[in-house]
C-alpha cells in the first residue's frame, strides 16, 4: 500500500482500464486544499486479480437481469495483504478521514450508477468501522508466520513438535542440495535477476493455465524504486538462476508474492518461500510472513490460519438481502474451520 507500488501497477499497463482496472482514487482535502486523506479505488470490470470471490453473487444478479460490473473495489491490485485502506494524514484525526473517505466512495456509487463497493484486506479496526456504518462484512482464512521473539531459525524449530522439525531439516536439507540459495536486496539486484525471475514468473503462469498479469515493466519500476524494500530470493545451479521468490518487506511484516522455477527439485519451493522468508524475518526482526493466500500445506510450515477481512456495500436490496443472510451463515464457518485446522493440523508442541 504504497505510491511506488500503486503506480508501479498503473505505469507499466500492469493493472489498467484495459485490463479491468480503471483508477478513481479519493483524496480528502481540506478548504486550503491540502490532502488529509487518500484510498486507492478501482472501477472494476471482473473479479479477477483479488482474491476475494464474489464470482458466485455475480453469476445470481446477472442471471436475475441485473448488471453486476462493474463495480468498485478498494484494494491493491493483485495483493491479498491485509493493511490500512484509508491513509490519513498524521495530523489528521484517522476515523474522520476514514468516515469521509468511507462517504465519498459510497457517494461514487451512486454517481456512477455501479453496483457495489468492495474493500478488501482492511485492518481489523477498519472493518469493524466499516461493518458499523452498515457495510456487510466478510471473513476469511489466510497462512501466517508469527515470530515469538526468535533469534534464530533454530529458535523457531525448537518451538515446534520432533516429527515436523525432522520433516522441515531434511526439505530444506533436500532443497539447498547442490544449489547456491541468496536473498538479493537493494542494490544487489541487477536487471540481470529481473530478466530471471520474470521467466519464472511467466513459467509459473503457463504451467498453472492462468493468465500472468504483470509486465515486464513492472519489475523494472518497483527495482527503480522500491529496492530497499524487496527481498529477492533466488537460487542458482552453477551460477545460473533457475528458481526465485519475490517478497515486499513492510514496516513489520514480510509479504511474499510470486515464485517459479524453471527446474523441479524437491521442496525448493518450500525452501525459497516459506523458510528462508522466515529466516529473512528473524534476521530483521519482523513480527510475520504473509505467504499470500490460499495453501493449506503452509500449516505444517509454521503458517497458522489467521483472519482476514473484506467489507461490501451492495446498492440493490434485491442482491444485498440475499449476501447478507449468506455471510451470516458463512463467517461462523469460517471461524469453525480455522479454529479445527489450528487444533489439528498445527505443527507446534502442546501446551
Amino acid at each position: 500500500m504504497s505510491y511506488d507500488f500503486l503506480h508501479a501497477c498503473e505505469a507499466s499497463d500492469s493493472a489498467t482500464p484495459r485490463q479491468g482496472w480503471a483508477p478513481r482514487h479519493l483524496a480528502l482535502r481540506d478548504g486550503d486544499n491540502a490532502v488529509l486523506g487518500v484510498t486507492p479505488l478501482y472501477l472494476k470490470g471482473d473479479s479477477q486479480g483479488e482474491y476475494v470471490f464474489d464470482h458466485s453473487w455475480a453469476d445470481a444478479y446477472e442471471r436475475a437481469g441485473g448488471r453486476y460490473y462493474p463495480k468498485l473495489l478498494c484494494a491493491v491490485p493483485f495483493t491479498p495483504a491485509t493493511g490500512p485502506r484509508f491513509l490519513n494524514h498524521p495530523d489528521a484525526d484517522a476515523a474522520t478521514v476514514r468516515q469521509a473517505l468511507l462517504q465519498g466512495a459510497l457517494t461514487l456509487v451512486e454517481r456512477l450508477g455501479v453496483s457495489s463497493l468492495h474493500v478488501n484486506f482492511p485492518t481489523a479496526p477498519e472493518w469493524e468501522a466499516m461493518t458499523q456504518a452498515g457495510l456487510l462484512p466478510r471473513q476469511d482464512i489466510q497462512f501466517i508466520w508469527r515470530n515469538e521473539g526468535y533469534q534464530t531459525f533454530d529458535d523457531f524449530l525448537a518451538a515446534l513438535s520432533s516429527n515436523r522439525r525432522k520433516s522441515i531439516r531434511r526439505e530444506r536439507r533436500e532443497a539447498q542440495a547442490c544449489l547456491d540459495i541468496r536473498i538479493l536486496t537493494g542494490a544487489q539486484i541487477e536487471p540481470a535477476h529481473w530478466d530471471a525471475f520474470f521467466a519464472f514468473y511467466m513459467d509459473t503462469g503457463s504451467r498453472k493455465w492462468g493468465r500472468p498479469y504483470l509486465t515486464r515493466d513492472f519489475f523494472d519500476r518497483i527495482g527503480a524504486t522500491m529496492a530497499d524494500r524487496i527481498a529477492l530470493v533466488m537460487a542458482f545451479r552453477d551460477g545460473a538462476p533457475i528458481a526465485g521468490a519475490l517478497n515486499f518487506i513492510g514496516r513489520d511484516a514480510l509479504y511474499g508474492r510470486q515464485w517459479g522455477a524453471l527446474e523441479d527439485v524437491p521442496f525448493l519451493h518450500f525452501e525459497l518461500c516459506y523458510y528462508q522468508a522466515i529466516d529473512f524475518a528473524i534476521s530483521r526482526g519482523l513480527s510475520r510472513v504473509e505467504a499470500g493466500a490460499q495453501g493449506e500445506h503452509k500449516i505444517a510450515r509454521g503458517y497458522l490460519p489467521s483472519p482476514v477481512y473484506s467489507a461490501h456495500f451492495i446498492a440493490d436490496p434485491a442482491l444485498r438481502d440475499p449476501v447478507a443472510r449468506y455471510l451470516e451463515r458463512e463467517g461462523p464457518a469460517v471461524e469453525e474451520q480455522r479454529v479445527a485446522m489450528t487444533a489439528e493440523l498445527s505443527p507446534f508442541k502442546q501446551a
